[in-house]
């Protein structure tokens, strides 16, 4: 091939290139627009009535981790808000009579375990006599009896050690489940009676408790959606999570029906916080459009609507509660600005 017959074949080369990157920019530029025009026709649909109310953060359960022997406290392992697991020791009780008590038994066991051997050594001493014929019988039953006697003494002295040391070992006050330290009502140096209570501690397992009015009985159900506001709103007002009822209480109290709603994330909350939720009071017919169709400007809420000639025209457009389409996820309901029939484009 000659120097120009290769330079003609590299020239068409580049430019079959050319042409093939222009027909890619091209195809993307093609997707990118059909992308940003996404129709969605506004449709009447049936959507929960939610009710803003507002929840209390409750423990499922409260226990209370109870002093098990008398005494004095020597230590505290804990403070308000502390994070136990179950068996931790969180507190010790000590006595001092208890301390005594065990000297004494310690040199009683000495005592006895001294005076069992020379019963024994005795007992055996008199065998052996009786054996060759120079002891009686009687006097080895009498040695026998005193080195029984010795040794069941000397056993009754250790199981009552035994018992002591179990109740010094019950000083440790455990905590009794996994979970949050409340309240502790004791410091160091108080003196405790048994039974008496050094911590409050709530279990792991958070709830929300809702107090709702008695017309809300007919409508709320185990297993209703509720949304959780958190302890803020983002941005765009979408709610934080979600949940939903895992109780209804059979009884009224003061003309409000009690329910629990389970949710994600509790645990970040304090016990007592006061939370804003949405519940669902029923079904009715409104409007939603998903979010991603709704803009901002100016401070007012917007949407893109498609006339029929083609036009695209931004309406103002009022907004209310979140909801949820199917299929389209995040959603919002609109109040007014919109009507059925009308065709929304993706900002």
């Amino acid at each position: 091939m000659t120097p120009r017959n290769f330079g003609r074949a590299t020239a068409r080369f580049s430019a079959s290139l050319a042409v093939l990157a222009a027909l890619v920019l091209s195809a993307h530029a093609i997707a990118t627009a059909a992308k940003a025009q996404e129709v969605f026709e506004v449709r009447e649909t049936s959507i929960d009535d939610l009710k803003s109310v507002f929840a209390t953060v409750r423990s499922t359960d409260e226990i209370n981790a109870r002093v098990r022997t008398g005494g004095t406290i020597a230590s505290l392992t804990i403070k308000r808000g502390s994070e136990v697991k179950t068996g931790d020791v969180i507190a010790t009780v000590a006595d001092q009579k208890l301390a005594l008590k065990m000297k004494s038994l310690d040199a009683l066991i000495v005592g006895l375990r001294s005076r069992a051997d020379t019963a024994k050594s005795e007992a055996q001493r008199q065998e052996q006599l009786a054996q060759r014929g120079f002891a009686a019988g009687a006097k080895v039953e009498e040695a026998r009896a005193a080195s029984q006697v010795a040794a069941n003494a000397l056993k009754s002295a250790e199981a009552e050690r035994a018992v002591l040391t179990r109740e010094v070992e019950e000083g440790d006050v455990l905590a009794p489940a996994q979970g949050r330290v409340l309240t502790i009502p004791v410091t160091v140096g108080a003196v405790v009676m048994p039974g008496e209570t050094i911590a409050k501690i709530a279990a792991n397992a958070y709830v929300l408790r809702l107090e709702l009015p008695e017309r809300h009985a007919r409508f709320i159900k185990r297993g209703d959606p509720v949304i959780v506001g958190g302890r803020a709103l983002s941005d765009n007002g979408a709610p934080l999570g979600s949940g939903a009822i895992s109780l209804v209480y059979p009884e009224l109290q003061d003309g409000r029906v009690i329910a629990d709603a389970q949710a994600e994330g509790l645990g970040r909350y304090f016990v007592g916080e006061r939370v804003l939720v949405w519940i669902s009071a029923g079904k009715r017919q409104a409007i939603a459009v998903p979010r991603a169709y709704v803009f901002k400007r100016f401070g007012l809420d917007y949407a893109r609507v498609r006339k029929d000639d083609g036009k695209l025209v931004d309406v103002v457009v009022q907004t209310g509660q979140p909801a949820k389409l199917e299929g389209d996820g995040d959603a919002v309901e609109v109040l007014s600005g919109l009507r059925s029939g009308d065709r929304l484009v993706r900002p």
